[in-house]
């Protein structure tokens, strides 16, 4: 880390490695001696071309995605595939299975009741999303078009150790905060989705990895720029696609490749993670609420058990260099989002400081 920046715990838009930045930094004002940055090129210019289609492969060789997948580089966040999804794939029995787990599968459960027949398969909102509901808590439509998940909760601090068995019915992910992490049976999901300023780049571009059988026929009435057949024929190019994050998302792919591909990732993070956690299960002060077997290694959430001492932390880690540690607004406490660009040091230096601030406020 270099003397002038800080150590950034924020949940999205979160930081990204220093090497892509410094990367980025270097092509800003002449991209592969094109004269011009990513920013000015046309979408449709052969050099822009080559970048998208690069990035394409990339993502294709270190998610292991088949190729009877399609990738796509869309807008709108992952809270646009809340209705992108049922508007698409809630087409055949008009029926869908959502497990509710946090607030964004929360969120995607509202939006789908619009379209079709939203079923809650389960949901953990009586303990305060505290755990994610297990397979015998499911009920499960055999009838469902498909089944939605979120897979790691940003603002809980809880994430899935299992993927549930549906017989049959596809399986639709919401990995916004997760991707990339780990490695992915891409196989076993009829669609991931995943907004790209957690792990893959900066905000404004979200991912769509999508079975080609799930492409199909939308809703009547569907607009065109919500359809995935026309994102599929137009490679994702029906309009201007969001071609500097795409492009920064193919420099973090590379680092990516760098860091061991997802097995190292996979590595890098569990490390940090039980780090953080270690401490947390013998502190006398701190405390999470989150169950063990489903502790995120990308959101972890704590707190002190006092709103004053939690507030009293939240401003001396802010003066100490840690941004962003303040939990979200419906949790309170605090969060720590340790990404994969957030380095072991950052992790190392905020257990540090939370020893330091425990014996002086235990």
């Amino acid at each position: 880390m270099t003397l002038s920046r800080i150590f950034n715990f924020s949940a999205g838009p979160s930081m990204l490695p220093v090497s892509v930045l410094e990367k980025a930094a270097s092509e800003m004002l002449d991209y592969n001696n094109s004269g011009m940055s990513v920013m000015e090129m046309s979408h449709r210019s052969k050099v822009y071309d080559k970048i998208i289609k690069d990035t394409e492969r990339k993502l294709r060789e270190v998610m292991g995605i088949p190729d009877n997948y399609k990738v796509l580089f869309l807008q709108g966040g992952a809270t646009l595939q809340f209705s992108m999804i049922p508007m698409n794939l809630m087409t055949k029995n008009r029926k869908a299975d959502y497990i509710v787990s946090g607030s964004f599968s929360g969120k995607a459960y509202k939006e789908a009741q619009k379209y079709g027949e939203a079923h809650l398969a389960a949901t953990s909102k009586a303990d305060n999303f505290s755990h994610i509901p297990v397979q015998e808590e499911l009920n499960l439509s055999p009838d469902a078009d498909y089944l939605h998940i979120c897979e790691n909760n940003t603002i809980f601090g809880t994430t899935y150790n299992y993927l549930p068995e549906t017989n049959g019915v596809p399986i639709v992910s919401d990995m916004s905060s997760c991707i990339l992490s780990k490695p992915v049976d891409v196989e076993k999901y009829g669609v991931i989705y995943a907004g790209a300023q957690k792990n893959m780049g900066p905000a404004g571009l979200t991912v769509v990895i999508i079975r080609e059988d799930l492409v199909g026929e939308p809703l009547d009435k569907t607009p065109v720029m919500m359809r995935f057949d026309e994102m599929v024929a137009n490679d994702s190019m029906y309009n201007t696609p969001p071609t500097y994050a795409i492009y920064i998302l193919g420099l973090v792919l590379d680092w990516v490749e760098s860091m061991g591909g997802l097995t190292g990732m996979e590595a890098h993070n569990t490390k940090k993670a039980a780090l953080l956690y270690d401490y947390l299960d013998q502190s006398k002060l701190f405390k999470t609420n989150v169950v063990k077997e489903n502790r995120s290694l990308m959101n972890v959430t704590f707190m002190t058990g006092t709103e004053e001492l939690d507030a009293k932390f939240v401003k001396e880690s802010a003066e100490r260099g840690f941004s962003n540690l303040k939990g979200h607004r419906s949790v309170g406490g605090m969060r720590a989002s340790i990404y994969n660009a957030m380095p072991m040091e950052g992790v190392e230096a905020l257990v540090a400081f939370m020893k330091e601030f425990e014996e002086k406020n235990a």
